[in-house]
């Protein structure tokens, strides 16, 4: 049991630097071509379903996004996944949350999202989109949240942080910010 367990920690770890990695050796390829002057997110016009059915982002218009940098390998996604489905599920009427999946295949990231019972949409898996998303908000580790206001500028790149030492409460700091 030991050894299964010190096996799945070391691939949870080599997977996240070499995610890392990955990020930081592309990041002089592209531009932040998805942040715009007005320092502005622009998410693709459709996001999937976990059955891969494409959804306008307007159903998005006027919340937060939290935009969930995660992947069905990492523990620690594993692990924070079940709380942020509730602090979502508490604040559903004003925040969303977008999965920007780091999985191998688009298969995987669905059964991850079915497995977990994520009610929210993501992007495509391994996407030029979600690539360069990734690259102009500098994530280096999963998981890892970032927050949007309704306008689509960023809040915080500190949300699964503000979650964990705010509970519920994360939601009203983020919307002070914003005053």
């Amino acid at each position: 049991m030991k050894n299964s367990f010190r096996f799945t920690l070391a691939l949870t770890f080599i997977g996240a630097l070499g995610y890392g990695f990955h990020l930081f050796s592309q990041s002089e390829e592209v531009e932040n071509e998805k942040v715009g002057v007005s320092g502005k997110i622009s998410l693709p016009d459709n996001l999937l379903d976990a059955n891969g059915i494409e959804i306008s982002s307007n159903e998005l218009a006027g919340k937060f996004v939290g935009l969930y940098f995660s992947a069905s390998w990492c523990g620690p996604c594993r692990s924070f996944t079940p709380k942020l489905v509730k602090f979502r599920d508490q604040h559903v009427e004003k925040f969303e949350v977008v999965l920007v999946g780091s999985d191998g295949s688009g298969k995987a990231q669905a059964n991850y999202m079915k497995k977990y019972n994520m009610p929210w949409l993501a992007m495509q898996n391994q996407s030029d989109a979600a690539r360069n998303i990734s690259l102009s908000l500098d994530v280096e580790y999963i998981p890892y949240l970032v927050v949007l206001d309704p306008n689509g500028k960023v809040v915080t790149k500190k949300g699964k942080e503000d979650i964990a030492s705010l509970g519920k409460d994360a939601f009203l700091s983020w919307q002070e910010k914003v005053k």
